[in-house]
């Protein structure tokens, strides 16, 4: 693993303290893994994806991770109906761990309400939440 130094956190998402990021500022909005959650995980092999068109609930698990270490519910940081999914990721698991932040984004969402995505935390509020 990682050090929290050598991680990255793209000050232009937003992040959930269960370790999910959304892309703010428009509709839909993409939402996948940190950084930190991929790196813990470890190698990822198998992603499970909702189909498009389903609606939940904040914080309602949408899908999960597999990795060599350990399975991981993935939960939605904002309510919203799945308008996309990452089909790339069903062949390629391992963007996830390659490029959390761009190839290995996981689903698009029309968020519910659009202030929810502006109340989760910042890329500094992040890191300080990881430092702990």
């Amino acid at each position: 693993m990682k050090e929290l130094s050598e991680l990255t956190f793209p000050e232009n998402l937003r992040y959930a303290e269960s370790h999910e990021w959304i892309s703010p500022g428009g509709s839909p909005v993409r939402i996948g893994i940190s950084d930190y959650a991929q790196d813990q995980l470890g190698d990822v092999v198998y992603v499970e994806l909702p189909e498009a068109g389903k609606t939940l609930a904040k914080g309602a698990p949408f899908g999960s991770v597999e990795s060599v270490k350990a399975v991981s519910e993935l939960y939605l940081p904002v309510a919203g109906k799945v308008v996309e999914t990452n089909a790339a990721l069903a062949d390629s698991p391992e963007l996830v761990n390659k490029a959390p932040y761009g190839e290995g984004w996981m689903i698009a969402i029309e968020p519910a309400n659009p202030e929810e995505v502006d109340a989760l935390l910042t890329s500094q509020a992040y890191r300080e939440k990881l430092k702990g």
